[in-house]
């Protein structure tokens, strides 16, 4: 376990935040903010989406459902597949077994060819190909409040964040510890910064600075934002693009820049991010659906 160690930096800017050249203008359109009449398409009937995951290699994104409560024990959780263009591959693509449940998944993370899915007592995997259950991993003697989101840097290695708690864990060699505790936020979204070399937290209950941790568990200061609420949260380039549930907006963030990108037609929870097609998709959980709207400047 990692006591907190705040480095007292300036807020770091989002250099190369992305494995794409920092020499690459970015593509996102910054003249407009958009709202429900640009959206491109939407999924709906869900069942309380929480989170969306883009997969490149499946063409594919991924979407959890609660099913019910967001944190009741009910075995009804599920997991859809839709293709690139919102068309419905499968309701419930993946779900629990007898022997392990899926209860109200949440947040989501794609590793060699597996997905990870953050539950009310754990980690479930999936074979993203076959939507095949695989493995769970059980957090219940951590007493998480709210396991929320997941993320890793490609060494194997994955953190959790836990909003009921200011705390991550980590997950290495399929075994759970908690990795830092008493973090000066209660995290939602986690994403990796792979030019930093840093996990970045999205702060929920009201904070709006958001905090950077690296493998060796330093934690920084790294950004700030206007909104608060933050769930979601996904790397572009130089940006940051994350979901704000207060003004409910999606926002652009660096250094010197914070703009909504997107006036929501709700609270905005766990998005996905198609990087290729700058595709966002952005899930209600209150409304059942999912909307995507383009951030290309050439697709407005």
């Amino acid at each position: 376990m990692n006591s907190i160690k705040i480095a007292a930096f300036a807020l770091l800017g989002l250099s190369g935040i992305a494995c794409q050249s920092t020499e690459t203008t970015p593509s996102i359109n910054l003249d407009a903010v958009q709202d429900s009449t640009n959206i491109l398409f939407s999924v709906e009937d869900l069942k309380g989406p929480e989170a969306v995951r883009f997969d490149e290699i499946t063409n594919s994104f991924y979407i959890s459902n609660f099913n019910g409560g967001g944190n009741d024990a009910d075995a009804n959780g599920f997991i859809t597949k839709v293709d690139a263009n919102g068309t419905l591959v499968e309701m419930e693509y993946m779900t629990g077994t007898d022997s392990y449940p899926l209860h109200a998944p949440r947040g989501m993370f794609i590793q060699n060819e597996q997905l990870w899915v953050a539950d009310v007592f754990g980690v479930h995997t999936f074979d993203i190909n076959t939507g095949n259950h695989l493995n769970f991993i059980d957090f219940s003697g951590f007493e998480p409040g709210f396991l929320n989101d997941i993320s890793g840097d490609g060494s194997g290695t994955l953190y959790v964040t836990d909003t009921g708690k200011p705390v991550v864990y980590k997950i290495e060699n399929q075994t759970a510890s908690v990795f830092l505790d008493s973090l000066p936020v209660y995290p939602n979204g986690i994403t990796y910064l792979a030019e930093e070399e840093l996990f970045t937290l999205a702060p929920w209950r009201g904070d709006t600075t958001f905090y950077a941790f690296d493998v060796s568990g330093m934690v920084t200061e790294f950004t700030s934002s206007k909104g608060g609420n933050f769930d979601g949260i996904e790397p572009f380039e130089d940006y940051l693009i994350i979901a704000s549930q207060v003004d409910q907006s999606i926002r652009i963030n660096r250094s010197e820049l914070d703009q909504v990108l997107i006036n929501t037609p709700g609270r905005p929870a766990d998005i996905g991010l198609d990087n290729r097609n700058l595709i966002i998709a952005v899930p209600y959980i209150a409304f059942d659906r999912v909307d995507f709207w383009s951030l290309s400047s050439t697709k407005n």
